[in-house]
Formats: C-alpha cells, sequence, structure tokens
C-alpha cells in the first residue's frame, strides 16, 4: 500500500481541515461573546391621498379615515414598519442606553406623525403594556419616542403611521443604543422571515466543514485502486443452477474488478450437475477443497454428498410461465397437477383458448424442476413425449410435453409455442415478449411479502463447498463476498431476498 500518494495527503488534511473546523465553531459559539442587535425594516410605504408625489400612483379612499376641519390628508401615507430582536442574545429594559424611560426613536424625514397603531405576534400579548404615554411612548412632528421595550431573540412587534408632509420612500430611520450592542436596518431577510439562528461566522464554519467531510467522502468513494478487505487471488468456477445464472455472473464481474488477480468462471448446467461436478472435482482434488462453488435451487440430494457444505444464500421465488395467447391470470395447484396428469388436455376446459396444452420443462438435472415437482405438484412430471414441443412423437402419451436444458430455453419456447406452459425463476418470467407469469391458488409470484403470502413456489437456494474452504482461498473470500458483502446487493438486484436480510430470516432458518 502506497501510504504517502497525493490523495492520502489530501484526504489526511482534509480530515484535519474538519475536526479543526469544528472545534473553532464550537469555541465560538461558546466562548466568543456576540454583539447584541436591534434590526428593523420599512415592509409597506404607500400613499393614501388623492395628491400623490414623486410619480406615485394615485388612490381613491373611501371612509377611511375621518378627515375635520384643518386636517389635510390629500398626500397622507401609510408606512408600516418593523422592529426585531434579530440577534443571537435577548434584548433586556436594562440593555438601552437613553435616559429612562426613553429606548428608540423613530424619525421620519419631511413627513409628520398623524397616528400610530401597535401590532405583535399571538405569543407576546405581554409587551403591549409598554406602550401607553404613561411607559414613555410620545410623539412629535416627525418622531416617535418608544420606551425601553424587551424583546427575546427572534420576537419582533409592528407599528402602522399614518403620515402626511412627504412623498413616498422619504427615509425612515430608527435611532438608540444599545449595551454591547446596535440598533440598524435589516435588508437581509424577507417581508416576514425568522431571523437566522445561528451567527453569520458560525454559518461560514458550518459551511467549511461540509465541503472538507463531502471532499473526503468523494475522495474515499472515488479511490476503487485499492481491493477492499479479505480478497483473495486465484481462479474459481461456479456451476449449478441456471436460474441463479445471472446472479453468479454479476457478482463475479464485480468480485474480479473489486479484487484483482481473481478470476472467476461461471459454467451453469442445472443444479444437480453442479452438485455432481463439485463431488468430482472433491474427489480428484488432493488438498480435499476445489476452488469450486455449487449453486442449488434447494438443498442437495439426501444420499452421496456427504462432503458437501451448503450455505443459504437467498429465498428464489419462482412461476409458472405461459404463451400470451392464454389469457388467464392465473391457476390453482389442484389444475396444475390435472394438467401434468393427463386429465386436462386444452386450455378451454380451464376456461382458456381452444388450444392445445403444451408443457415445456426442464431436464432431470434442473433444481427448477426439483422445487416445481416438491413444491407445486406434489410428485414427479410425466416422461417427454415431445422433441420439438409441438408434436407428440408418442402418440398414445396422455401429455405433450418435452424438455430443455435451461431457463433461457423454457423462456423461448413458451414464448414460440402457443398454448405452451413452463415454469422459470420469477425474474426471468418477466417482460418477455410472448410470455405471462400466472398466479398460483390466486397469489402473484413476488419476493416482496412470499413469507407472509404463502406463495408456495419458492425455495432457498444453497452454494456448496466440498468441505470448508481455507480461511484465505478465493473460494471462502467469494462466499463471504456473496453472503454478506456486495453480493447482497446483486442478489436484491436480480429480484432474490438474501438470507442475511431480515426479510427472509423466516424462510431461510
Amino acid at each position: 500500500m502506497e501510504w504517502f500518494s497525493a490523495e492520502n495527503v489530501i484526504a489526511v488534511l482534509t480530515a484535519v481541515l474538519g475536526v479543526l473546523a469544528s472545534i473553532a465553531a464550537l469555541w465560538y459559539e461558546r466562548r466568543v461573546p456576540r454583539r447584541k442587535r436591534l434590526g428593523y425594516r420599512v415592509q409597506m410605504d404607500t400613499p393614501i391621498g388623492s395628491n400623490v408625489q414623486d410619480g406615485a400612483r394615485a388612490n381613491v379612499r373611501l371612509g377611511l379615515f375621518g378627515e375635520g376641519p384643518g386636517v389635510d390628508l390629500s398626500d397622507a401615507t401609510l408606512v408600516l414598519l418593523r422592529i426585531e430582536n434579530d440577534g443571537p442574545q435577548s434584548v433586556g429594559d436594562n440593555d438601552y442606553t437613553g435616559r429612562p424611560p426613553h429606548g428608540l426613536t423613530v424619525e421620519f424625514t419631511g413627513r409628520v406623525i398623524r397616528g400610530v397603531a401597535v401590532t405583535q405576534p399571538g405569543d407576546a400579548d405581554h409587551l403591549m403594556e409598554y406602550f401607553t404615554p404613561d411607559a414613555g411612548m410620545r410623539r412629535e412632528d416627525g418622531k416617535l419616542h418608544l420606551p425601553r421595550i424587551p424583546l427575546n431573540t427572534g420576537e419582533h412587534f409592528k407599528l402602522l403611521f399614518l403620515l402626511t408632509g412627504g412623498p413616498v420612500g422619504s427615509p425612515v430611520r430608527v435611532t438608540g443604543g444599545l449595551l454591547d450592542g446596535e440598533v440598524r436596518p435589516n435588508t437581509a431577510i424577507p417581508a416576514d422571515d425568522k431571523p437566522p439562528l445561528f451567527s453569520r461566522t458560525a454559518r461560514l464554519i458550518t459551511v467549511l466543514l461540509t465541503v472538507c467531510v463531502i471532499t473526503l467522502a468523494g475522495l474515499v468513494v472515488g479511490d476503487d485502486t485499492r481491493p477492499p478487505i479479505g480478497c483473495a487471488t486465484g481462479s474459481l468456477t461456479l456451476v449449478g443452477s441456471t436460474a441463479f445464472a445471472p446472479v453468479a455472473q454479476e457478482a463475479a464481474r464485480k468480485y474480479e474488478k473489486d479484487c484483482p488477480g481473481s478470476e472467476v468462471t461461471v459454467d451453469t448446467r442445472g443444479s444437480t450437475t453442479g452438485i455432481r461436478a463439485l463431488a468430482e472435482a472433491g474427489a480428484r482434488d488432493r488438498s480435499g477443497a476445489p476452488a469450486v462453488i455449487a449453486l442449488s435451487d434447494g438443498p442437495k440430494p439426501g444420499r452421496g454428498y456427504e462432503a458437501l457444505r451448503g450455505n443459504r444464500v437467498a429465498v428464489s421465488v419462482f412461476a409458472m410461465v405461459v404463451n400470451d395467447r392464454v389469457r388467464l391470470r392465473g391457476l390453482t395447484t389442484a389444475q396444475v397437477r390435472r394438467v401434468y396428469r393427463g386429465e386436462v388436455r386444452r386450455w378451454s376446459e380451464l376456461g382458456g383458448p381452444d388450444l392445445p396444452i403444451a408443457l415445456v420443462s426442464r431436464n432431470t438435472n434442473s433444481g427448477t424442476r426439483e422445487v416445481f415437482q416438491r413444491r407445486v405438484l406434489g410428485g414427479y412430471e410425466p416422461a417427454p413425449s415431445s422433441v420439438d414441443c409441438r408434436e407428440k412423437a408418442d402418440p398414445s402419451a396422455r401429455v405433450l410435453r418435452c424438455e430443455v436444458d435451461s431457463t433461457a430455453q423454457v423462456m423461448a419456447t413458451v414464448a414460440q409455442v402457443p398454448g405452451a406452459l413452463g415454469y422459470s425463476e420469477v425474474r426471468s418470467g418477466q417482460d418477455v415478449p410472448g410470455v405471462r407469469r400466472l398466479a398460483l391458488d390466486g397469489r402473484e409470484p413476488s419476493v416482496d411479502d412470499t413469507a407472509e403470502s404463502g406463495y408456495p413456489y419458492r425455495e432457498i437456494e444453497y452454494a456448496y463447498t466440498y468441505g470448508r474452504p481455507p480461511a484465505d482461498s478465493l473460494a471462502s473470500s467469494f462466499l463471504h463476498y456473496l453472503l454478506r458483502g456486495p453480493g447482497q446487493e446483486v442478489i436484491r438486484t436480480h429480484g432474490h431476498t438474501p438470507c442475511a436480510s431480515p426479510d427472509a430470516y423466516p424462510l431461510c432458518t
């Protein structure tokens, strides 16, 4: 391993910078004194008189204000002013620097205050007692003197002014002093948004820390040159189930990519063939640990293979598949058994089209066939009576039935032969032109709720080795990759449920 590579140096420096940024943020928020702050902003400044100035739009007022003798509101304006504590600390009445009871002063340049109304949030009714002449609130011409109003962080109040004498947009200023603080215009926050929870410095430090973490994560995720822990080199052969072959092929490619120096070959010809090949390889290998793993739909035969050690890999769901011209949604287990006994020979007898039933089956080496016979048929399939799955080679046979070597051949034959019926792993029977999946006993074939629904056509996928492979061997490493490592995601991608997941636990045990 090259410890002093450029990527490692950058990753270490980024991590150190992130830690320092975290410490700095904590120290700043807890140790650095932060200033008290009151902000103000004009939320409305609009004319309501008929004699508008500076190009403002004329308006009509009806019954809004009673204009008595000597009161001219032709140039009147309404101003809504919001005063808020937008700082990190509360402001009390003792924090104001003006002479008691004076706190703040609102000044309107060129305009005269004719009236003022105070509003406040519903949870701050206690503030209203401060807005009285006795408390220090008074107005003179263009100024309004406010008393010392305490505000917690985030609290605010609003003042609605009726003004005359000046145009819309004339300067509005709030003056006053705070101990260890300031009063200033607040232009950074839109109309009724709340002030930020953290200070600007704390936010900048947080952004810096986030950038450091993202950069470090990018370096870790993007660096695919270093093999993961547990990789092994050498050669390994996967044999057995054709239904599980897509999982084996993708897992083999990914393992070879993650672990340079390894070579994983997939040669699947059926579960029984794979079990037999593993047993023969073990008998020939002097070390007693051949680099072969056999994948099987269901457990191995009970006799003759005592040296083989099984590992539960996943729960696989299988399905009955039918030619697309047979527009049935499903069959019952009893109906399937009658078809395979030859008691039902045409689909019209089951409510389907007037087509002969042609059974497309796997050969005797197939684990999928073994599962079908055990879980659905409750017995053995009849002998084959056809070579091409279209015509009987033996006219006296009660059932038209042919055998093929793989799941892919089952799907191709069912798609080509009108009235054909077969079986396959559930994902293989999905989105194949000319083929439809059938429900069994009213239950749809699905990997999501197999345990709860009681769908019958399912089985555990096993990975067999000859004895226990050495811990440092490629066989042991690949098994761990498949059972507990990234191979679990490959298993899920192909429509199986890993036995290591909680969903499959009731079935795998």
